[in-house]
């Protein structure tokens, strides 16, 4: 029964469900975060710049008379850097949120036992004087 005992409480630790959960919120975030590039922001930037060039899509793009199709290899790169931009306004936001929150002004410190102590002496010194 040791070896049952061990797998439950490794199985059900508080880091194995909070990086589970992580993983799945992740996957469902990252559908969003494809869909919104390859849905609606890839289409807004490149549409114009294909329609300009008689094309349909950046895969019709080749070297003549090979199979090389630069087309595709520019479409994941321009992704890639909608994708990065959009994760970096995101995150960004998401910080600026973060430190409206932190930023409610933190109760004043107490002194300290050795401040409350000089503070003693120099009121009986000042009391003497």
């Amino acid at each position: 029964m040791g070896f049952v005992k061990e797998f439950k409480d490794f199985a059900v630790k508080g880091n194995v469900l909070d990086l589970a959960v992580g993983v799945i919120i992740g996957a469902a975030f990252g559908k969003i975060v494809s869909s919104l590039v390859e849905d609606i922001i890839t289409p807004a930037v490149l549409g114009p710049a294909l329609k300009a060039a008689g094309l349909e899509d950046l895969s019709q793009l080749t070297i003549a008379g090979t199979a090389i199709k630069y087309g595709n290899f520019l479409s994941q790169v321009i992704t890639f850097i909608i994708v990065a931009l959009v994760l970096f306004v995101i995150i960004k936001g998401a910080n600026n949120l973060k430190k409206k929150e932190v930023a409610a002004p933190a109760a004043p410190a107490l002194p300290t036992k050795e401040e409350v102590l000089l503070a003693e002496i120099r009121d009986l010194l000042k009391a003497k004087a």
